[in-house]
């Protein structure tokens, strides 16, 4: 007689706002260890899934019962362990989306496609070899501060916020930490891991270098992965194992790693910690460094943040203890004020341009110093964070612009293939020759993007020479001339050569590059920034021409043999925008205490808790209406933590259209995170009742934006 087969909870990916549940049961011939890898049946399709933790044990199938069974297992791959799945558990519901969909979205692409055997064949290929224990790693001396900052977090728990100037060496304090943790295991257990973010891809290279130049002769070739959406599904594949069976000591990654199985982690560093691209903006909107902060306590790993300009956030969190607030924050300060080889912070010098000629872009002092240092041989690294060549095209004679006809948006000037190109929906046409709505040939761009600055800058330094009697070389890095791969590896590479006397670029310039050259940074159009209406804004802003200013300078004997000082120009049209002063005298706490003041004072983040409820649909009146109904329905129904939740009235987003679906959004606030968690929680049946109601037919989607970073 067959014996009775097992009942498991498999989690799986299932449509958002399906209804579904977060676990599905299947039959099994055998019991199977939570975590186990899986595909099942859902529907017509044979999907991945992760057994599942249930709240009722796993037991025998009642009898006359009839359950779809399990296609097959992996059994090659170690099951998921139980810090991760407390992990992915607490991400979805934290940021209210389905269990499975955060379990398989950490998961590599690849592995949701493999068949057991083929993934067996897969795991039969040779390891990569280790390295020789008896090597010693090659140490660089540390300064006061940074050992200062190494013992301290060798000595605590954390979590540590490194707050060091630019230049200052935070990168080689996290390589001693890493090192530290390596170093002690005693090989008594799993091998100690650890996990190192970054906010882009484009850093990832260079951190790459230089942890597998130190780390590799000890560890193996094998010891130092990356985890980053650039990389080939196969390759995401290999790193992910790597770091799962635990031959890979060294995870470095984007957002996306902190989902890595690392069941031997034992430190979590995330550089340039304050960085909005932590911040994930599709589907589960979670917080990569807040995840970081949680999975270090559960997990028992330290965790370090790094930065320059940190977050408020975290600012707050690591405030020291003051008579008024004893218990100060949860985080530990740490400070490295100094630059490496006492090298000085940039001068920042403010252009006011309401004393320049009418459309002026390069104001005469600073192409002057421009100039300048391109005939010393130094450079110069523009800054403007806007690609294209003119953010729109306008007639003159009847006012037509290169309005998008899918969105609420411009479409883009972009000279160098002769386009017009929206990037919100990538709708692209060819530059009209004359005016689609008068006919007239007398259009112009107006405003201007990197392309434009590129251009301009080539035909004012066309007569400048460097130092042999070559002409000036401009070179311009951005979303557009980093497409192919490896493009941007290269231009890179021509900037830390020297062929590149002034580059110019987006924000993807601004941060974490060691630039060694680089004597002067400028920002040309920094304004638009100051008076918007997301209170981040201001943040934002000084986080990023902080940044930028500390791209030069970098090499202080450089700088000496040179006999000149690193600088920082802004020209704006309110010099003295308490921003730009606190900027002058590179003083990131006086700035974080104005601000926060004003948070404070206005019951904003980190002072209270914030969410967004956002709805997609044909039209705006359908969009707004549903969420107004919906807002409706949790007061009447007196959900839990409603008290101390407010929920304001929908609004249309600032681009309400995008691709032809109208987005309208509301948001909601209140002092209490648990309130707030309560509230979403109970409210996410009610959402999902008031869809299926006649009239919000026209709805597309809905979505919860927990601590959302833009409003």
């Amino acid at each position: 007689m067959p014996a009775r087969p097992f009942i498991v909870h498999v989690a799986l990916q299932t449509p958002s706002h399906s209804g579904v549940g977060d676990l599905l049961s299947y039959a099994s011939e055998r019991p199977l260890a939570p975590g186990t890898l899986v595909r099942v049946p859902l529907g017509a399709r044979e999907v991945l899934g992760v057994v599942w933790d249930a709240d009722e044990a796993t037991g025998e199938l009642p009898e006359g019962a009839t359950m779809r069974a399990i296609a097959g297992v992996l059994d090659g791959v170690a099951p998921l362990d139980l810090p991760w799945r407390r992990l992915v558990a607490f991400a979805a519901r934290y940021y209210q989306r389905a269990l499975g969909e955060v379990a398989l979205a950490a998961l590599p692409p690849q592995l949701r496609d493999l068949k057991p055997e083929q993934l067996a064949r897969r795991l039969r290929r040779p390891a990569t070899a280790v390295g020789d224990n008896s090597n010693a790693i090659q140490n660089i001396a540390l300064t006061a501060e940074q050992e200062s900052a190494r013992a301290r977090i060798a000595a605590g728990k954390g979590p540590f916020l490194l707050f060091g100037s630019t230049g200052s060496g935070k990168t080689e304090v996290y390589l001693r930490c890493v090192q530290e943790i390596l170093e002690a295991d005693k090989g008594d257990g799993f091998p100690a891991q650890a996990l190192v973010m970054v906010p882009e891809i484009n850093l990832t290279p260079q951190l790459e270098e230089r942890f597998v130049g130190r780390f590799a002769p000890r560890f193996g070739p094998g010891a130092v992965v990356s985890l980053h959406s650039g990389m080939t599904n196969p390759q995401r594949l290999k790193s992910w194992l790597a770091a799962h069976c635990g031959s890979a000591r060294i995870v470095l990654g984007t957002r996306m790693a902190v989902f890595a199985s690392l069941p031997g982690l034992q430190l979590i560093v995330v550089d340039e910690e304050h960085d909005p691209s932590y911040k994930q903006q599709e589907g589960a909107r979670y917080s990569a460094r807040d995840l970081a902060i949680w999975r270090g306590r559960e997990q028992g790993a330290k965790v370090l943040l790094g930065s320059a300009t940190p977050s408020l956030e975290s600012w707050h969190a690591s405030r020291p203890p003051t008579p008024e607030d004893p218990e100060g924050g949860r985080y530990v300060r740490l400070h490295m004020p100094s630059r490496i080889g006492a090298g000085a912070l940039a001068r920042v010098r403010r252009v006011n341009m309401n004393q320049q000629p009418r459309r002026t872009v390069f104001s005469a002092p600073l192409l002057q110093a421009i100039t300048e240092r391109v005939a010393r041989g130094e450079q110069s690294m523009i800054l403007l964070n806007r690609r294209g060549y003119a953010p729109v095209l306008h007639c003159v004679d009847c006012g037509w612009k290169s309005d998008c006809p899918h969105c609420s948006a411009h479409q883009v000037f972009h000279k160098t293939d002769r386009t017009l190109r929206c990037h919100h929906c990538g709708f692209t046409v060819r530059v009209p020759h004359h005016c689609p709505s008068c006919g007239s040939p007398d259009i112009h761009p107006m405003g201007r993007g990197t392309e434009q600055l590129e251009e301009q800058l080539g035909a004012l330094l066309r007569n400048v020479q460097r130092p042999a009697g070559e002409p000036a070389r401009i070179a311009r890095i951005d979303a557009d001339t980093t497409k192919a791969k490896g493009a941007l590896e290269a231009q890179l590479a021509q900037v830390h050569s020297g062929e590149v006397d002034v580059l110019v670029g987006t924000q993807m310039i601004a941060k974490g590059h060691d630039f060694r050259r680089i004597t002067l940074v400028a920002a040309v159009q920094p304004d638009g920034a100051l008076f918007s209406s997301d209170f981040r804004a201001p943040e934002r802003l000084f986080a990023l021409l902080m940044q930028a200013a500390g791209r030069a300078g970098r090499d202080a004997a450089y700088m000496a043999a040179q006999g000149t000082q690193c600088e920082m120009w802004v020209q704006s049209f309110h010099p003295q925008h308490a921003v730009f002063e606190a900027l002058r005298t590179h003083d990131y706490p006086a700035f974080a205490a104005q601000q926060l003041k004003e948070r404070e004072e206005a019951a904003m983040p980190p002072f209270s808790y914030q969410a967004l409820v956002r709805a997609d649909a044909r039209t705006q009146e359908v969009a707004q209406g549903f969420l107004s109904a919906a807002t409706a329905a949790a007061h009447a129904a007196g959900l839990p933590g409603i008290d101390l939740v407010t929920l304001f009235p929908p609004v249309p987003l600032t681009i309400q259209r995008v691709a032809n679906v109208e987005r309208a959004q509301m948001l909601m606030e209140s002092p209490s995170r648990a309130a707030l968690q309560r509230f979403l929680a109970a409210w996410q049946p009610v959402l999902q009742t008031t869809r299926s109601q006649p009239e919000h037919k026209g709805l597309i989607r809905w979505l919860v934006d927990v601590d959302p970073l833009s409003i």
